[in-house]
């Protein structure tokens, strides 16, 4: 048995929820993986024939799947270099820097790909990210409250 702590945050304060889990047999896990697998995550020719519908409905696959791979794992080797110096020692000096802003460049080039993909540009995408923020913390500034209580459609 093992048991886990949960935080949350309410307008009240922060409230603590202690809970026993069971452990899982790893072999039904994995069944249950497979239960909730989508076929074109599983089988190859159905992989194939979404892509297509979704080449059909003007989805721009190769530059989405660029974009998507590739701001992944440039974000990883970022959060490699962070994780690095904030945990490993690795010194804040202008050549970390530099290579931080590098692999930024890199997201960079891949939010470009994806911006082709979906016929858009930075301007519009900061612009729906101020309006998004902007619904989320009503009073202008940053709240753990509305963070992690989200009105619905609120992504």
């Amino acid at each position: 048995m093992t048991i886990s702590i949960s935080k949350e945050e309410t307008p009240e304060g922060t409230k603590f929820t202690m809970t026993e889990e069971k452990k899982i047999d790893p072999k039904k896990y994995i069944e249950f993986v497979e239960k909730t697998t989508s076929d074109p995550s599983t089988y190859f020719d159905k992989l194939m024939l979404r892509l297509s519908e979704l080449e059909v409905q003007d989805a721009n696959v190769p530059k989405l799947t660029t974009a998507a791979l590739g701001i992944t794992a440039e974000a990883g080797e970022f959060a490699e270099i962070v994780k690095k110096i904030f945990l490993q020692g690795k010194p804040y000096n202008e050549e970390n820097i530099l290579h931080m802003k590098k692999e930024l460049g890199d997201i960079m080039w891949y939010m470009a790909q994806a911006c082709i993909a979906l016929d858009t540009d930075f301007n519009e995408l900061m612009k729906i990210n101020v309006d998004k923020l902007s619904a989320r913390y009503p009073e202008g500034s940053f709240s753990v409250y509305y963070s992690e209580n989200r009105k619905v459609g609120d992504l």
